[in-house]
């Protein structure tokens, strides 16, 4: 079995020309382009970098074009820092730039493209041994990589697991960095890399919009593609719904883009059919229907599907339905609640099941799974009333957590949440509607304002209340400190009420201009409801908002 493995120089270096040498040996199908050429100097790499900070004698700086930056002008620092490589979109010239001859500078269409490809390179192409299950979506990817990653593990297979939240590697659980989506390409073939390395067989790597349309990913070697929902995200980025959708798709054009060398890819890859998984019920079903695949499998609990749900009951605290496989039939009980979850198990269990798991396995990983970080996370300090944090930050999302909320509780469900700066606009609007809609109480606060005034972003969410009828001081409130805001929304809750604070989730932090200011809101719920019970005022948690 061929492997492409740039060797590395006794001190660690790679070898550019090395590096483009296994990329080329690796393109010997239409699904890998291409390396560019090159006839300059070689010279031996320490790393890839796109910030200068980072650039050390021998490193490659890589200058990125993005929609908010530009790379190009820092690569005269670079190249004064040490870097021994350029990957630029632009040529000297055009840069009026004097690149030294023992410095490397190598143009190319695309420059994050190109860099996926070499960090692809500079780990061996670790996807070419890995079964790798992608996971896209608007909501519910990380819930669906955790639930499936509980599945197979639970069933004996060697799995690692690269989500937004964490990657999981031989046992080895790590946090990711803060905000990240789809880490850069980089560290995704080194995670890559090291799950092959502890002896790992199968790979599950959430895969966002940012991640895709950024190649990221672009050279992973995916053999499975998992939808959840595709709806209203991110178009501050992608500019068109048409873009988003289009940015998820190419997750699916790669299976059939052509396999990869066959005889280079490890055997448990060679056995198994390139499967696209999708949800019957959501509206990108028929969009990506219409891509081939080699297998497609559909779940869903609306129309039929392979894969579906029957006899569904919801509880405060348990979710009961029957699985249905094929001619095949389990009872679920899951701690997960909300019908979104049940989609969620369902698209894990679709996945598992193309894997040959038989049923009764599927479900005693999805029965296993007791809950996943920051999703639909109860928080119980002895307060007799229900209170959640969930990541909810869509308005998909959020519509879905209050209709699981209203399920779960016989009295009012209270919203908490907010909308980030420099992010997409329209869903302001769209989730304070919908919470003046579905809620019975809404509190408007701080979500990531960045650089934008917290002021104009509430102002624009409390027209957006007003105009559904909601009276402020009666309905709805603002509150610009999240931490008072979440102790202000326990005043207001009775036993029985349902308290659910949307929007961070997991997260460790929150930005307000160009600072990260450490969060959790699980940690400052926690804190509000001790301070609420032993009616002591809220604490300062640190964010500029507080006020005393």
């Amino acid at each position: 079995m061929t492997v492409y493995r740039n060797e590395s120089a006794a001190d660690g270096t790679r070898s550019l020309k090395g590096l483009l040498a296994d990329w080329r040996a690796a393109s010997t199908s239409p699904a890998v382009p291409a390396p560019p050429d090159y006839d300059g100097p070689d010279v031996f790499l320490t790393h890839l970098t796109e910030k200068t900070s980072e650039v050390t004698p021998g490193a490659g700086f890589v200058a990125r074009l993005r929609s908010t930056s530009d790379g190009h002008p820092y690569i005269g620092k670079a190249i004064t820092n040490g870097a021994s490589l350029i990957l630029a979109q632009r040529s000297p010239l055009e840069l009026d730039l004097d690149v030294p001859e023992a410095v490397a500078y190598l143009q190319v269409a695309d420059s994050a493209e190109t860099l996926s490809w070499l960090a692809a390179a500079w780990e061996g192409f670790p996807s070419r041994q890995l079964l790798t299950i992608g996971i896209t979506g608007t909501d519910g990817k990380t819930s669906t990589a955790n639930i499936l990653f509980e599945i197979l593990n639970r069933a004996g297979i060697k799995t690692g697991l690269l989500s937004t939240v964490r990657a999981v590697i031989g046992g080895q659980d790590e946090p990711l960095a803060l905000h990240v989506t789809t880490p850069e390409a980089p560290v995704v073939q080194r995670h890559l890399r090291r799950m092959v390395d502890a002896g790992l067989t199968h790979c599950i790597l959430e895969s966002t919009s940012h991640g895709l349309a950024q190649f990221r990913v672009a050279s992973v070697e995916f053999d499975a593609a998992v939808v959840t929902n595709i709806t209203h995200e991110h178009l501050d980025y992608h500019g068109s719904y048409e873009a988003y959708f289009g940015a998820k798709a190419t997750l699916f054009q790669n299976l059939s883009a052509g396999a990869w060398d066959a005889a280079a890819s490890a055997p448990h890859k060679r056995a198994f059919q390139k499967t696209a998984v999708l949800n019957r019920d959501d509206d990108s079903y028929a969009k990506l229907q219409g891509i081939p695949a080699p297998a497609r499998l559909s779940y869903g609990l609306d129309q039929p599907a392979d894969v579906t749900g029957s006899a569904i009951s919801f509880a405060a605290d348990r979710t009961r339905f029957t699985l249905h496989i094929g001619q095949e039939a389990v009872e679920i009980s899951s701690l997960l609640v909300g019908k979104f979850n049940i989609y969620n198990m369902l698209a894990a269990a679709a996945m598992a099941h193309q894997l040959g798991l038989p049923p009764a396995v599927i479900k005693h990983g999805l029965e296993a799974v007791t809950s996943i970080d920051g999703r639909m996370q109860r928080i119980n300090r002895g307060q007799p009333f229900l209170t959640i944090v969930d990541f909810a930050h869509t308005p998909n999302a959020l519509k879905k957590a209050i209709e699981a909320a209203r399920g779960m509780t016989e009295g009012r469900t209270i919203a908490l949440f907010g909308s980030a700066g420099k992010r997409d606009v329209e869903k302001r609007k769209l989730m304070a509607e919908i919470s003046a809609q579905e809620a019975d109480l809404t509190i408007l606060t701080a979500e990531d304002p960045r650089t934008e005034r917290l002021e104009d972003i509430l102002e624009m969410m409390a027209g957006a209340c007003r105009e559904q009828g909601a009276v402020e001081g009666e309905q709805f409130w603002r509150i610009p400190d999240r931490g008072q805001a979440i102790y202000f929304a326990l005043t207001l809750a009775r036993p029985q009420d349902l308290l659910l604070i949307c929007g961070k989730g997991h997260e460790q932090s929150m930005c307000f201009d160009v600072t990260e200011y450490p969060w959790d809101d699980r940690e400052a719920t926690r804190t509000a409801i001790d301070a609420f019970l032993q009616d002591a005022p809220m604490p300062d948690l640190g964010l500029p908002t507080f006020q005393r």
